[in-house]
């Protein structure tokens, strides 16, 4: 009798041990799906342009490392479409563009993208592959600029600040040669798309090219251009801008995002990177 109960009593200490080992086992695994979850990345696409990005290098690994977001680069070659791929919302972000390129883009487009955070002044340069100094052009030369509105603009002010022409004040900060009212050295202007216009140094006298576009040719803008736009008080209008559409604006992801970018951190990858052709200009659009 006594062996029975004791029989008895083994059987249901087992039963009963088994039973906790698999109530924790079951604990133990749900606990482990709950903290896969916790660690899934926050993921965000940002449209950028042009091949070199070392500042977004910088902020990309520190955001994964401390907020894990993990942010994917969608490159693109041209400033169009980048506008068109956040308007359709195939992309988060973007970060190439000046304040007024975007305001434009949204007037022409019907649409509300958003600046949501300051990033650089990217200054605008006249690059050559046949003169050293602006003294040395000719009668006649030709000039390539970009021709979509802003960057047109920006482009003959530029030459205008470098002595070259004279507009028509009325036309502000959108002229287009057509408010050309000097131009002493009777200078021809061939309009292209911007991503062109380093391709044309070959076929022009020279050429006035977007920041990134020149460093992706193989400039360097503080050291190589010909002569380059000088940064003002007047240059809030052309500071880059982080974009988002307008119902995003107060995403606290893409704030974070932000934050991380107008860093010291970032400011000092700008400073090498560029070379001292780029300049943080957040502080500034406070």
């Amino acid at each position: 009798m006594k062996n029975k109960t004791f029989l008895a009593t083994l059987t249901l200490s087992a039963s009963l041990f088994l039973a906790a080992c698999g109530s924790a086992a079951s604990d133990s695994s749900s606990s482990d799906v709950t903290s896969a979850e916790a660690t899934e990345p926050v993921k965000v696409t940002l449209g950028v342009v042009g091949e070199v990005n070392e500042p977004w290098d910088y902020v990309i690994e520190e955001l994964k490392e401390k907020e894990n977001i993990e942010v994917e680069m969608v490159k693109f070659t041209d400033y169009t479409t980048p506008n068109n791929a956040l308007a359709e919302g195939e992309i988060d972000l973007s970060s190439f563009q000046t304040e007024i390129f975007m305001d434009n883009y949204n007037k022409d487009h019907g649409t509300e993208l958003t600046t949501i955070g300051y990033t650089v002044m990217a200054p605008l340069g006249l690059y050559s592959e046949k003169i050293t100094d602006i003294s040395e052009l000719k009668d006649g030369d030709t000039i390539a600029i970009p021709n979509d509105v802003s960057n047109e603009g920006r482009a003959l002010i530029l030459l205008q600040t470098a002595g070259l022409i004279t507009l028509d004040p009325e036309a502000g900060l959108v002229p287009t040669t057509e408010d050309v009212v000097e131009n002493r050295l009777n200078l021809q202007f061939q309009t292209l798309e911007s991503n062109q216009t380093a391709r044309a140094l070959q076929d022009v006298t020279a050429s006035v090219i977007n920041s990134g576009m020149a460093v992706d040719a193989g400039f360097i803008p503080s050291e190589d251009a010909v002569f380059l736009e000088p940064v003002t008080e007047d240059s809030k209008p052309y500071y880059n801008v982080i974009a988002a559409l307008s119902k995003d604006v107060d995403n606290e992801v893409f704030q974070t995002i932000v934050k991380y970018y107008q860093s010291e951190g970032t400011a000092k990858v700008i400073e090498e990177s560029s070379k001292g052709s780029q300049f943080p200009v957040w502080d500034e659009a406070k």
